[in-house]
């Protein structure tokens, strides 16, 4: 299995319009792999802007705010690439993409790093932190994931972020529940 690190990666429209999106980034010796479901904006961006940032940040609010409808956080140019990354992140790394593996459900965008920064320091971990990125990634797949399994998994989880966690991690898993909650419900009106 590969290493994968957790980031918010930064990608363009054409027009330069910004996106935010949780994704993995998977290691292959120097080179970094996105592999952003088909279809999704990330997806579309890369193939045609094929540069990205990849924000490493221990604010899990960002996950969880971008997979709520929670994608307005602060941003500033990056120092080589046209896409800009988090104002307030750790670290970024400036991807640009050298080869692209398709593939029907998630394309693969081999990514060169030509540009590294670091900005604040890791103040270490905190158990809910990696909770609400696990829950974050269970809310991802929502659409393609049973509900039994769904439930399961937060409800460990919930447990975690109920004895480790701060306001940002509580705030963060608080929205990720609303999330699976109003899923659901509209699954379930639709099913009437």
């Amino acid at each position: 299995m590969p290493l994968i690190r957790e980031a918010i990666v930064a990608t363009v429209n054409p027009a330069r319009e910004p996106h935010l999106a949780p994704l993995g980034l998977i290691a292959e010796g120097e080179f970094w792999i996105l592999a952003p479901f088909h279809p999704s904006t990330t997806l579309e961006n890369l193939r045609r802007s094929p540069f990205a940032v990849a924000n490493l940040t221990d604010d899990v609010r960002v996950f969880a705010g971008c997979l709520t409808g929670r994608r307005d956080w602060p941003l500033t140019a990056a120092n080589v690439v046209a896409a800009p990354r988090l104002a307030r992140t750790l670290a970024h790394l400036e991807l640009v993409v050298s080869e692209v593996r398709e593939d029907p459900s998630r394309p693969r965008f081999v990514c060169r790093v030509v540009h590294r920064a670091m900005h604040a320091p890791f103040e270490g971990f905190n158990r809910a932190q990696s909770a609400v990125i696990e829950g974050a990634v269970v809310i991802s797949r929502l659409h393609m994931t049973p509900r039994a399994v769904v439930e399961t998994e937060l409800a460990r989880l919930e447990i975690i972020v109920g004895k480790t966690a701060g306001p940002n991690e509580a705030e963060a898993w608080d929205w990720l529940k609303q999330r699976a909650a109003e899923f659901f419900a509209a699954q379930a009106t639709a099913e009437k």
